[in-house]
């Protein structure tokens, strides 16, 4: 079944625009803070300016985010360039921005934690869960409506070992279909990318020995054709028949694309908001203190879980940003893991935190200083 939105994101680049309207003082430093209420809820304002810059899979979020929080107060300004994860774990580390995000935690075996520590000065940078952003299995198959897939045979896909729609595979768990012997083109990120780090973490978790190349942001498996950002992805399906790929499902809906069922085991499983919360309420939190970095269950046969999401992070200092931003850094990080906030994830094409995991995001933002 199709799904459409209206609007489109202009570009990678989210620039805030200073609102007429709004709330905070003259002073500039991002530490000072006073009370506005909005349509989108009671904000403790503060005032300055910040950048920021990481994964395309939460642009749109970020879009609506920065809006309703400079609509409120006006004297804030926060700019958010979606480069991809990588591109925005790099330039945190590199003091270039007061946060990132990205679909990935900080991997300690690549040097990221160590990294985003010395950056930090007087204390650890934290892994914050703030988008749930499911990745929906794309496709441009004319007449093909609620094609499922498993994991096995979406890793026999993207490694190239399945080449046309009408493979025995495919058709099996799709009885009753007209699949037609066209060619698949199989569509992957070319960028760095947390999209497909969480993509193939999927297919090396619930499709066993079908997938042998691992995880990683770029892409490892060969053949295929690749595409940069999640725009682009969303794109390059849309425009070419017989395609398929991953990308957010906020992209998906974006460009009215077909998405595929996923069926782990548990039964076939629609993309919707309330199949991707049994998902990720079933997570663990593996990160010690005040750090939330999440492992999920790719593998979960829980009937009406969707299986194939990632948690888009906020990662920030907890103590130690440079002088002006830690209050600017806190009072939007509060927003966005707001009810309100969240409240605007599902119109987006996201997923709200659960609750018992957004109440400890919300304990972890109040200690940032």
């Amino acid at each position: 079944m199709k799904h459409s939105r209206s609007g489109r994101l202009a570009g990678v680049a989210i620039v805030g625009t200073l609102a007429l309207a709004g709330c905070g003082s003259d002073d500039n430093s991002g530490d000072s803070t006073t009370g506005s209420s909005s349509a989108a809820g009671s904000v403790d304002c503060a005032s300055g300016t910040i950048n920021s810059s990481g994964s395309t899979a939460q642009s749109n979020a970020m879009t609506q985010w920065i809006k309703d929080y400079q609509t409120a107060c006006g004297d804030a300004t926060i700019n958010y360039t979606g480069g991809g994860s990588g591109q925005g774990v790099t330039d945190f580390a590199n003091g270039q921005t007061a946060f990132a995000g990205s679909d990935s935690a900080l991997n300690p075996d690549k040097g990221e934690v160590e990294k985003a520590d010395s950056r930090c000065k007087t204390g650890k940078a934290l892994n914050i869960p703030m988008v749930a952003g499911p990745v929906a299995v794309v496709y441009n198959l004319e007449g093909v409506d609620g094609l499922v897939l498993t994991p096995g045979v979406l890793a026999k896909i993207f490694s190239g070992k399945i080449t046309t729609w009408d493979d025995a595979g495919i058709a099996k768990i799709n009885p009753g279909v007209s699949l037609p012997s066209t060619k698949i083109t199989a569509v992957h990120r070319s960028d760095s990318s947390g999209t497909t780090s969480n993509f193939t973490k999927y297919l090396e978790a619930a499709a066993g020995s079908d997938w042998t190349f691992g995880h990683d942001k770029q892409w490892k498996a060969p053949g295929g054709q690749g595409a940069a950002k999640s725009d682009g992805v969303a794109a390059a399906v849309k425009g070419a028949p017989n395609t398929v790929s991953y990308v957010e499902w906020s992209y998906a809906t974006q460009n009215d694309l077909s998405m595929a069922k996923i069926d782990n085991g548990g039964g076939a499983v629609e993309l919707t908001a309330d199949a991707v919360g049994k998902a990720v309420a079933s997570a663990e939190i593996t990160g010690t203190g005040d750090d939330l970095t999440m492992k999920l269950d790719y593998a979960t046969k829980v009937p009406g879980a969707y299986p194939l999401l990632l948690v888009t992070y906020e990662i920030t200092c907890q103590k130690g940003l440079d002088a002006g931003q830690a209050g600017l850094v806190k009072s939007f990080l509060t927003h966005t893991a707001s009810d309100a906030g969240q409240a605007k994830l599902v119109e987006l094409g996201y997923a709200p935190l659960p609750a018992e995991i957004l109440t400890k995001v919300q304990a972890t933002v109040s200690t940032i200083s």
